[in-house]
Parts: C-alpha cells; structure tokens; sequence
C-alpha cells in the first residue's frame, strides 16, 4: 500500500521529514486499556500509514510501557507474583523519556527498547525511530512528568469508563500475557486502581482534547486526524512550524475541533477549563 502524502492528499510521492527537521508530536494519555493504542492505531490507519515500511513513515507511534525501568532481581520476583506496581510514576525512566522525545524533536534518527510483557524486562532488541512528520507517544503517565508533557504540540486524553477498562484489561493480560485471573484482580485493586486516580486521571487537565469511548469515538478520531492534515498542510506552505507552536495555538486548534464536532454530530462539544487554557470534550 502507498504512503499517503499528508501534505497534498495525493497517494502517490513521499515527502520525508529531513534530519533536524521538527515533527509534529502528539501525546495520548489515559487510564490502562482505555484504547489509546487503539487511537493510535485508527490515527495511523486513516492517514494510510500501517501498512508503510517503518523506514518510510510519516507518522509513528511510541509507548511510554518501552521506556519502563529495569528491574533489579528482587523486583523481579515481585512483578513474577503480581506484587510490583507497574503504575507508579518511579516505574518509568523519566530521563529516558525526555531525552529519546527531544532527540526526536530534533529530527534525529532514535533507537526505543523493546519491552516484553512476560517477562517484565526488556529484550536485547530496539525498535528505529525514524524522523516522521508526526510522532504519537501514549501511555498512562505521558502527561505526569512536567518536562516531558510541555514537549507536547498536542495533548489528548482517552476517557474509557472504569468497567470497561477492567474487562478489558483482565482479557488482554490472560490471553496476551499469561497471567491468571486473581493475579490480574489483585494488581488490579492493589495498584492500577489507586495509582489511576492519584497519578493519572489528574493529568487529564492538561489535555487540549479528550476523547470519551476512546476508539470507537470515530467523530473524535476524524476531526484529530483532520488537524493533522491541516497541520501538516499549513507547515508545507511555511504557515506553522512546531518550533512555535504555543500552548495558544493548540488551544486554538482544539476550539476549531470543537466547533467542527458540534457541527457534524448535532450534540454540544463541551469547553472546559479556565483562563487562556482550554479543553475541548468531543462526544
């Protein structure tokens, strides 16, 4: 399949992003198995960039679960039964995180960790991070750490109901991750649960978009991926670059979604938040 040029909409031609040349970078945060992968995924899809080799992208997606640190063997153990809070804020390697974001801000060619799941550590291989127009990093506490959330040109945030975020995650963790079901329950209640609420759902007012049912959210996912669109278009033309991309200007772009989102689906896209910095809900 053909890499979709984004900044003239034709399917054929390949405008690659240069060395030093500042992507696009999008945050995506929410609350574990709340879709933000998925997001991720139907972001990718509609700018026909799933199927384009990693070398050749234009846009790409990162995980924060790829820069998690690593564990000393005690630690180790602990993860083996269930017992080690993988939620934290001190689970990640936030130094990792913000120099792999600026190199890549930088345009620079970036190598991220493999991360396995079963084993709770990280593999000997990486994945190549290629300069790419747009860049999507998501994970639970991308908006946390302060340095890090203001690299974002965009933030969104993926608002999944709490039922729906178990299910789903007992599910994934059975049967992509070998655990068994009390394991899952008593991480569940013992960590996920708390941490949520005290480290990641506070973040969610850092957002200039969120999204609530996640990926089935098509209107939200249609009129982000317009932005990016828009962006990438207006950028071409000399009209925006990331550089100076204000937290105005986001916040200006998420009032034009806003507007668009009440305008195509007939129901108010509420507005929250005050001062100079808002938010917009897309239903």
């Amino acid at each position: 399949m053909a890499a979709e040029n984004l900044c003239n909409g034709t399917v054929n031609g390949r405008m690659r992003t240069s060395e030093g040349k500042t992507p696009f970078l999008i945050g995506v945060a929410g609350g574990t198995a709340s879709g933000k992968s998925t997001v991720c995924k139907r972001i990718m899809e509609k700018l026909g960039q799933v199927d384009v080799d990693q070398t050749e992208r234009q846009v790409v997606c990162i995980s924060q679960d790829s820069f998690y640190r690593e564990l000393t063997p005690e630690n180790k153990l602990k993860a083996a039964k269930g017992q080690y809070n993988f939620d934290h804020p001190d689970a990640f390697n936030e130094d990792l995180i913000l120099q792999t974001l600026q190199d890549i801000l930088a345009g620079k060619k970036c190598q991220i960790p493999v991360y396995d799941y079963r084993t709770n550590s990280r593999t000997d291989q990486y994945i190549t991070i290629y300069p790419a127009d747009v860049v999507l990093v998501e994970g639970i506490l991308v908006f946390y750490f302060p340095e890090v959330r203001d690299l974002f040109h965009m933030k969104l945030f993926v608002d999944t109901d709490s039922d729906t975020r178990l299910a789903r995650r007992v599910i994934r963790d059975i049967n992509e991750r070998g655990r068994d079901l009390e394991q899952v329950l008593k991480q569940y209640m013992n960590f996920v649960k708390p941490n949520f609420e005290e480290f990641c759902l506070p973040t969610k007012k850092f957002a200039d978009v969120i999204i609530p049912r996640g990926a089935d959210n098509t209107v939200a996912i249609d009129l982000i991926v317009q932005r990016i669109r828009d962006f990438l278009f207006n950028r071409a033309r000399g009209v925006i670059n990331p550089h100076t991309l204000s937290s105005a200007q986001s916040s200006s772009a998420s009032a034009a979604v806003s507007a668009t989102s009440a305008a195509s689906s007939h129901r108010p896209a509420h507005r929250t938040g005050s001062g100079d910095k808002q938010r917009t809900c897309l239903h």
